[in-house]
């Protein structure tokens, strides 16, 4: 039996930190559940959104989603490339549109079904049906007549029948699935490998249905219902405290998944999670680190902090005036002064964001369209008609809105200060609970709303799609058909300079008009426990569940030594031989 707190040592922070923390720690230790601790333990950032797959837009979700499912392939954590999952193989035709896909003979599902393709086509329509909602039924457009089923129209606006006969979704036999692309898409596989691309199971699910069709979608959900076909299943589920997940044994790499029990919790206060990770009651946290505890976390061997495919941003609702004149949106960029909030308050090597799309995906090189003015800001505010010196000319209050975090709070009272100063702007803070703030942003309930986008993939595209018109994730209320037509284009092309001139020529119209205002761009910060084995460290912070383990002294002290703490652990070939689990005895044998 492991107990991999009690001696590694890296918990230890500073008396004075821990002075200044004991009042949330003690709040953070009463959250502790009466029920045993689980092998792993981390928090997903907040109560998670919802479990349907088909529904989900954020990390906290995508994570719980990678506990409970498994998709056709899945990203390899040291490369981030396709490798296969659910699928034991593919093949591409020459013409790069057509994927058939082998699926594994053993996999199945939580109640032991096989997992066939038709549970694909079945899952993927449901992704792309508008009773769905699904803010990632746009990624699948790639496939041949899935626009279409979506938006029940075709490329020249005229309206179709939605058949789902027309997606070229095909079960070929049992365990095979044909998918056909509309134009070669050499990303697909890396869209595949997304949380949402996943199967669910569709007799349970229509059993609920039938049994409670005004309430199905919470009941489906719940762990005596929900069948699922990845390395864990939902055993447990306390509203605004934790979700408990059990290995599942019939998963196909059950006997290779070494963690029998993980609890996923929903704290949204970071120095409630760094109590308890303090206490030994987390063993992952990921989030917003409040800034004075960087300096002190940074050097550690448990503090993971490295450059990170993500933009923090201010979405911009352009419905609502004043936000509506470009000059007003304008003068909000160009007045942002993003190195103080970066050297200042956030302190761990986050950069100054003049772009969307971060630095470092393949070859792309992101234009810079504006910099830093207050003078040219000033100008752009009485180019829209304002004057905050004239009582009469002067804007209304403005919102900022963002989701509960002390590191959120920390940014937008700077960017608000920074407002007031450079334009006289008067900027209240308005902050709701991870669920609620999601959901006021889909309303456009919102003047300025605090946002990140996370790269679903090591391609351009994955921050160019969401601003195109009608994509879920857009939320600003903003379109351009100039914009719509060079992400179109960028779809269809083959040649990668052409491109990449495309996306370039697409983010200066959206620079330009500026829905969304770039803050920074992210590193990850990470605090992990040294112990684990099997915990990626990459551009996607992006983690597979099913290789954590928990290293033995022998392997602690060689990973210290290979300075490789976030090495992956090779699956053994016997039955979970040489995998650690915490309080798993039998399985550490």
């Amino acid at each position: 039996m492991l107990f991999p707190h009690a001696s590694s040592g890296a918990r230890l922070l500073s008396a004075a930190v821990l002075l200044a923390l004991l009042g949330a720690g003690l709040a953070a230790l009463a959250l502790r559940s009466s029920s045993p601790r689980a092998d792993f333990a981390f928090t997903g950032g907040g109560e998670v959104r919802s479990l349907d797959p088909h529904a989900v837009t954020g990390v906290p979700e995508g994570r719980v989603v990678r506990l409970l499912y498994e998709g056709l392939v899945r990203r390899r954590p040291e490369t981030l490339e396709p490798e296969p999952a659910a699928a034991k193989s593919w093949t591409v035709s020459p013409d790069g549109r057509t994927y058939t896909f082998e699926l594994r003979d053993d996999a199945r599902w939580s109640n032991g079904d096989p997992l066939v393709a038709e549970d694909f086509r079945f899952s993927f329509l449901r992704l792309l049906d508008p009773q769905t909602a699904s803010e990632y039924a746009s990624a699948l457009w790639l496939v041949e007549g899935a626009r279409e089923y979506t938006l029940g129209v075709d490329a020249k606006g005229v309206e179709v029948e939605r058949d789902p006969a027309r997606v070229a979704i095909r079960s070929l036999e049992e365990r095979k699935l044909e998918l056909r692309l509309e134009a070669p898409a050499t990303h697909f596989l890396q869209v595949l490998a997304g949380p949402n691309f996943v199967p669910v199971h569709r007799a349970s699910l229509d059993a609920v249905r039938a049994a409670h069709p005004e309430a199905w979608a919470t009941r489906w959900s719940r762990p005596e219902n929900l069948v699922t076909n990845g390395p864990f299943r939902l055993v447990e589920r306390r509203i605004q405290e934790r979700l408990r997940f059990e290995r599942n044994e019939s998963y196909w790499g059950a006997r290779d998944v070494a963690l029998r029990t993980v609890d996923v919790y929903s704290i949204e206060s970071w120095s409630s999670a760094l109590n308890l990770y303090l206490a030994g009651e987390l063993d992952w946290v990921d989030g917003a680190i409040p800034t004075s505890l960087v300096p002190e976390l940074i050097g550690r061997e448990d503090f993971q902090n490295r450059p990170y495919f993500a933009v923090y941003f201010y979405r911009v609702n352009v419905t609502r005036p004043p936000f509506d004149k470009r000059e007003f949106r304008a003068a909000l960029a160009t007045s942002l002064q993003r190195s103080e909030i970066c050297e200042v308050v956030l302190k761990a090597g986050q950069k100054p964001a003049f772009s969307f799309v971060p630095l470092g995906i393949g070859s792309y090189v992101p234009p810079k369209t504006f910099g830093e003015s207050p003078e040219y800001a000033r100008k752009m505010l009485e180019a829209a008609g304002f004057d905050p010196k004239d009582k009469a000319k002067r804007p209304r209050p403005l919102e900022l809105h963002f989701n509960t975090s002390e590191v959120h709070r920390d940014i937008a009272e700077v960017a608000a200060d920074q407002w007031r100063k450079a334009l006289g702007l008067d900027v209240r803070l308005r902050n709701q609970e991870w669920k609620s703030f999601l959901d006021a942003q889909s309303r456009l309930d919102y003047d300025l709303s605090r946002s990140s986008w996370i790269a679903d993939y090591a391609d351009p595209s994955t921050f160019f799609e969401i601003w195109t018109t009608g994509n879920e994730n857009n939320r600003t209320g903003w379109s351009n058909s100039n914009y719509d037509d060079l992400i179109a284009a960028a779809r269809r092309e083959r040649d990668t300079a052409r491109r990449l001139e495309l996306f370039k020529r697409a983010e200066q119209i959206l620079m330009y008009e500026l829905p969304c205002i770039p803050v920074y761009h992210y590193t990850t910060q990470n605090l992990v426990d040294p112990r684990v084995g099997g915990f990626a460290s990459n551009e996607l912070n992006e983690q597979d569940p099913r290789l954590w383990f928990w290293r033995n002294d022998e392997e602690l002290s060689n990973a210290r030594t290979n300075r490789e703490l976030e090495g992956r652990r090779v699956p053994s070939h016997g039955p979970r031989a040489g995998l650690h689990a915490r309080g798993a005895a039998e399985d550490a044998k």
